[in-house]
């Protein structure tokens, strides 16, 4: 007992030990942007120190170099570009991108923010041009080669791409990509060992116009709610070209980005990129193309690992009755850095970050879409009407964004291991919170990833379904789920809404607890989400009023498939049909209100009881999905030509 109890005092004083850190970061950082009164320049506290002397001859060291660029640039493009001076706009504080001691506790602003929020990194950029009028022209002259090799590398067959005779997927020869398309100003070469390429591609049909899709990718919002489970982050930061009367056509503009996995073990990729939009109205189709902005401008301070997005995007050609064929091809250079084994594959092969996750987000967004504009609906349930369910819905996608962003490390959020195993996958963090839209207080999270050896959509169907799920005691609590309204998202009936009425001894007329439940699936994975609300929420919601305001505590799943490798010793055979039937990764989250007051300290018992909480969650889960009864009903409902798997021994679960 008292190696436990020593064991348990380590977890929470390295916890505070982080958050003494990350406060000692913070004021450090204060201190440095303390402005002059009499000049309104950087104030010097004493004398210069040694490291200050250095970072001034670091940075004479650097205009040198900006020169040689510039030279080379004038040479490449045949006009003379002359070297930049150090604009109070361009001093950028480098520290503000340090992934590593940016703060734990994260505002809830910036964790559950709507899309208008701007993220910490973009904020140097607000107040003015980060490219300068020659450094424009250079970009929109690499925007016409980007969009070039764009079309190419959507269009082309071998010996550019390669098929997998395995997976069925498309590789991308990168040594004929190298031939093909010589990046001018490449002046990182040197680092190429340090960097993994990463490329795919994909196709597929989606529910919406050319027009709308283009608006969506241009305006940082949109894209933010149109990809709610992979952009963390997004900013513009300038507009270089901007098109004559509004046609999107021939936008240029610098952007931000941060994409996420839904899981702690799977870091953030932050990025500065161009995005440029061509459209091709003879063939009637729209090239939307991010290329890097560091060959010609790096200023930027890199995030960790550092993430270079090379040119990539899609192709939009317009289709009959409103739909739209969309070519995608992700291309990026990621830091060589470990990943915790479990993700190890997941990510390697790209299905983490690639042209598949994206375009199955993509196709079952515009279906979400379809039915939140769908004004036709006669059978609304209690919902008393369209405009209270597009509400509900509304509040349902800020539930999905706000427990996607939570169990990331979006925002720098670090997370702390209760176990120094390296097959721990349990992490813990805490969030102080003290503006609307989740509980204040201080917030514990908890989030663990599990191999299971059952096809993700078996277990999606199970802790979707209300009736089954409530049959798992440690999330049902011995209480029934009886729905009383549901809004279908899309052509999938597991891609849905559910307000459900919690069937507790202590409901009555005057307290009933209700439960939102949002489930989407797709080929690249599956989420269930659900959050308690009370009856006058769900009024405020339903009478129209704005539901930003409304508190939610998000706890869900992610389930992602596992094809083409082997996990745990237990290999994986190739998909049929393009659907696999191999493994999943189970990533569950859970997330409770610690305490009310947001200075209050964590203790032991609330770190145990919601590791406690987790833990039997997956023993649960893995003992019904094994139970004759749960194989039964994964016969019932496989997807074609995938039978479901045999029942094997338990797996591992999270180490206590």
């Amino acid at each position: 007992m008292k190696a436990q109890h020593d064991r348990a005092d380590n977890v929470i004083l390295r916890a505070e030990n982080e958050t003494l850190k990350n406060e000692n970061y913070r004021l450090q950082t204060a201190l440095r942007n303390i402005i002059c009164p009499s000049c309104g320049g950087q104030g010097i506290l004493g004398e210069p120190s040694l490291d200050e002397q250095q970072l001034r001859l670091e940075n004479a060291r650097l205009r040198d170099q900006l020169e040689q660029v510039c030279s080379m640039t004038t040479r490449y493009t045949g006009r003379p570009i002359e070297g930049m001076p150090m604009q109070p706009s361009l001093d950028l504080d480098m520290n503000i991108y340090s992934r590593q001691y940016t703060e734990a506790m994260v505002s809830s602003s910036d964790m559950m923010s709507m899309p208008s929020m701007l993220p910490p990194e973009a904020a140097h950029f607000s107040k003015g041009d980060l490219l300068i009028d020659e450094e424009k022209t250079l970009a929109m002259d690499l925007a016409v080669s980007s969009i070039a090799e764009l079309v190419k590398m959507c269009r082309s067959t071998e010996p550019l791409w390669v098929r997998d005779s395995e997976s069925g997927k498309d590789i991308l020869n990168v040594e004929e990509h190298a031939r093909m398309f010589p990046w001018p100003l490449n002046l990182k070469q040197h680092l190429i060992n340090e960097f993994r390429t990463e490329a795919t591609r994909d196709s597929a049909v989606v529910i919406m116009n050319s027009i709308t899709l283009v608006d969506a990718f241009l305006d940082a919002n949109k894209w933010m709610e149109l990809f709610p489970s992979i952009v963390a982050k997004a900013r513009t930061i300038q507009v270089i070209s901007s098109s004559v009367s509004g046609h999107a056509s021939g936008s240029l503009q610098l952007m931000y980005a941060e994409l996420q996995a839904l899981s702690p073990l799977v870091p953030t990729r932050e990025a500065h990129f161009l995005r440029c939009c061509q459209q091709n109205a003879d063939e009637g189709s729209w090239a939307i193309v991010d290329f890097p902005i560091d060959t010609f401008h790096d200023s930027l301070q890199h995030s960790f690992p550092r993430y270079r997005r090379k040119p990539s995007g899609c192709i939009i050609q317009d289709m009959p009755n409103g739909y739209s064929r969309v070519t995608w091809v992700e291309h990026g250079e990621i830091e060589e850095k470990p990943i915790h084994q479990i993700f190890n594959h997941f990510v390697h092969s790209g299905m983490a970050f690639g042209a598949h996750r994206w375009l199955a987000i993509l196709q079952r967004q515009c279906e979400r879409i379809a039915s939140l504009m769908a004004r036709n609906i006669s059978d609304l349930g209690v919902i008393p009407s369209p405009e209270a369910r597009q509400n509900l819905m509304k509040l349902a996608q800020r539930m999905i964004r706000t427990f996607s962003v939570n169990i990331s490390t979006s925002g720098g959020q670090s997370w702390t291991a209760l176990s120094e195993s390296p097959d721990d996958t349990v992490r813990i963090t805490t969030r102080k919170i003290v503006e609307p839209g989740q509980p204040n207080g201080v917030i514990l999270s908890a989030v663990s990833t599990t191999w299971l050896p059952y096809p993700h959509y078996r277990v999606f169907d199970l802790l979707r379904d209300e009736r089954r799920r409530s049959q798992l005691e440690v999330l049902s609590n011995g209480n029934s789920l009886h729905e009383v309204a549901h809004i279908a998202n899309g052509s999938h009936p597991g891609n849905c809404i559910s307000l459900l009425r919690i069937n507790v001894a202590s409901n009555s007329s005057q307290h009933v607890e209700l439960m939102l439940q949002e489930s989407c699936t797709d080929q690249s994975g599956s989420l269930v989400v659900y959050a308690t609300i009370d009856v006058d929420s769900i009024q405020l919601a339903m009478s129209g009023e704005d539901p930003s305001c409304i508190p939610l505590l998000p706890i869900g799943f992610s389930i992602v498939p596992v094809v083409g490798s082997t996990v745990d010793g237990h290999p994986s055979p190739p998909p049929e049909d393009g659907v696999a039937n191999s493994g999943c990764l189970l990533t569950v989250g859970l997330q409770v209100l610690a305490s009310t007051i947001p200075s209050a300290k964590l203790n032991l018992s609330s770190v145990t009881a919601i590791n406690n909480h987790l833990c039997n969650t997956v023993h649960q889960i893995n003992a019904a999905l094994g139970s004759p009864a749960s194989i039964e009903n994964g016969n019932t409902i496989a997807e074609p030509n995938n039978a479901p798997a045999p029942a094997p021994a338990p797996a591992p679960a999270p180490k206590q």
